[in-house]
């Protein structure tokens, strides 16, 4: 009988007790005690598998009324003699910050203090040892109530760990999941000062020259920059999507993807599912894939889907896109085009820096996994960036149609584009003109890359018709290179070249000659031959003409 899939259990006592699936990742425990530093700051993507790691590390060290240690005898970590002196020695603090994500200062406070009061709850038997005095008790009831006032709540967890250090005569672990949670919600309900004034005092009381402290390690998506929170945490190694470390404790590697679809009878979509799921890079190690995804693919018994993209909110980084120069929308159209970029990462995020920086914006795209790294890093050079897979691309596709219909209006945008492959220039001219007119304010701008901006915005706008035509772009054909060719997926239908010509502000030609001479050169270099090789012979020219906004478009039909 298979083993049930873990989809949506991140309990690591849950998963084992109840006989679900397990990819054993045990050796992050070692890899933690040998590398980790006294705290850890480890981000990754969502969905990739902190919180059940934390959960695991938890019930590792945690010293508890009941023996933990069943939970590891099969495992490989309990092969390793040193680490099994090591489980069940520890009091340990628990918190996960996910769901702390409100629009208000207010709402957030109220949260975190809640999180707080239930993590003293769970230990309040050292209210009846003789460890604390009377104030020290009033201190934690007044915590437990939830009646505690912002200073005090500063100060919660290292009050916490110096009690349960003398209750137990250990020092503490201290872990923290999704610790960046909290920061996202801030700066988009305009909180963020607050917020992270308040993590600064709350994380540093915590970690900093805290003889209390065994071990810290705080999970999430992004590194938040030092300067905003671990100011003065010199002893806070961060360990991202660029370093070696863990490079391979999260997320799953290709030999056990393929153990897991062994199990489940699903061995031969593992070439189909590399391409959807796979392509992740951390530091120098390569194939990682998406473990909710993959679970997801074998739980629908192989059917292939966007499952990750579809668990967010993907708003900020659609806002942040949209918003981008020109420069970043040209890169986005290189990615879409299964190009590499090359962008300098910057290791801490600092959210009041995205609408300036160009870095944090990459930077926080490789971190919450939609692009990736395509090499392993190196010291002072660019890190060269990718679309992971299928998946992602697929999310980038709906963004950009999104981005159009938004820009149009849904009727118009499939108006646009059912004349185009319908052959009514007219139609089609008259609101894509519509289009350039109402659109952003990039095609105001002459620049040598200005072409580049009318190029990104017409695939862009092709990504609705990918059912019914393969759309190729900067391909040799005949004599030379065409802009953009339309392939019909049936070869009866209508095939399409189009050229552009951009004028600038001085230049003395005029947009009716520009357009005749791009459509002339799709003629005289023939760019008709790859369609007519493929079956084609219905073939529409397009020769577009580029000025600012304004734009000609010339037609010419071969048959």
């Amino acid at each position: 009988m298979k083993k049930p899939l873990p989809i949506g259990i991140s309990d690591f006592k849950q998963l084992i007790d109840d006989g679900y699936v397990y990819v054993d990742k045990t050796l992050f425990i070692q890899e933690l005690v040998e590398k980790g530093t006294l705290g850890a700051l480890i981000p990754r993507m969502r969905r990739f598998g902190k919180t059940l790691n934390l959960s695991m590390v938890r019930y590792f060290f945690e010293k508890s009324e009941k023996d933990t240690s069943y939970l590891f005898k099969n495992l490989n970590i309990w092969t390793h003699e040193k680490y099994r002196a090591m489980q069940g020695q520890f009091p340990v603090i628990f918190l996960s910050l996910k769901d702390v994500k409100h629009s208000s200062w207010e709402e957030t406070f109220s949260s975190l203090c809640r999180l707080i009061a239930e993590e003293f709850e769970r230990h309040r038997y050292i209210l009846e040892a003789n460890v604390l005095t009377e104030q020290e008790k009033e201190d934690f009831l007044t915590v437990v109530r939830k009646e505690s006032k912002q200073t005090l709540t500063e100060a919660s967890l290292k009050l916490l760990m110096d009690w349960l250090h003398r209750y137990h005569k250990k020092k503490v672990v201290l872990l923290i999941d999704e610790y960046d949670t909290p920061a996202h919600a801030a700066y988009i309900g305009r909180y963020y000062d607050k917020l992270i004034s308040f993590l600064r005092n709350w994380l540093s009381a915590a970690l900093k020259d805290n003889t209390h402290l065994e071990r810290g390690v705080l999970t999430g998506i992004l590194r938040i920059a030092k300067e905003s929170i671990f100011s003065g945490l010199n002893n806070i190694s961060s360990f991202t999507p660029l370093s070696e470390t863990f490079s391979d404790k999260f997320g799953l590697l290709e030999s056990e993807v393929s153990t897991l679809l062994q199990e489940y009878g699903l061995l031969d979509r593992l070439p189909e599912i590399r391409k959807w799921y796979d392509g992740y890079r951390v530091g120098s190690c390569g194939g990682i894939y998406n473990p909710w995804s993959v679970l997801k693919c074998i739980a629908e018994e192989g059917a292939l889907a966007p499952y990750w993209v579809n668990t967010s909110d993907n708003a900020l980084m659609k806002e942040l896109i949209t918003k981008g120069t020109e420069d970043l929308k040209v890169d986005i159209e290189e990615l879409m085009k299964g190009g590499i970029i090359a962008k300098k990462i910057e290791e801490g995020i600092v959210f009041t820096n995205l609408e300036d920086s160009s870095n944090a914006i990459w930077s926080l795209l490789l971190y919450s996994g939609y692009v990736t790294l395509d090499a392993a890093p190196s010291y002072g050079i660019p890190c060269h960036l990718r679309i992971p897979n299928i998946e992602v691309a697929e999310l980038y596709n709906s963004m950009v149609v999104d981005w159009f219909e938004k820009s149009i209006r849904e009727r118009k945008y499939r108006l646009l584009l059912s004349s185009l492959t319908s052959g009514d220039v007219d139609t089609f001219s008259q609101i894509f003109q519509e289009f350039m007119s109402s659109s952003v304010s990039v095609f105001d701008v002459p620049s040598e890359e200005s072409e580049k901006i009318y190029h990104a915005f017409i695939l862009g706008m092709l990504i609705g018709l990918k059912d019914q035509y393969e759309v190729k772009s900067n391909r040799e054909s005949g004599l030379g290179r065409y802009d953009v060719m339309l392939i019909p997926k049936e070869p009866k239908k209508l095939g399409i070249i189009m050229e552009f010509k951009k004028i600038g502000k001085f230049e003395k030609i005029k947009l009716e000659a520009a357009a005749d001479s791009a459509l002339k050169q799709i003629e005289e270099r023939r760019y008709d031959q790859e369609l007519l090789s493929r079956g084609t012979q219905h073939i529409l020219f397009l020769g577009f003409a580029f000025e600012g906004k304004e734009v000609l478009i010339r037609s010419k039909f071969r048959h």
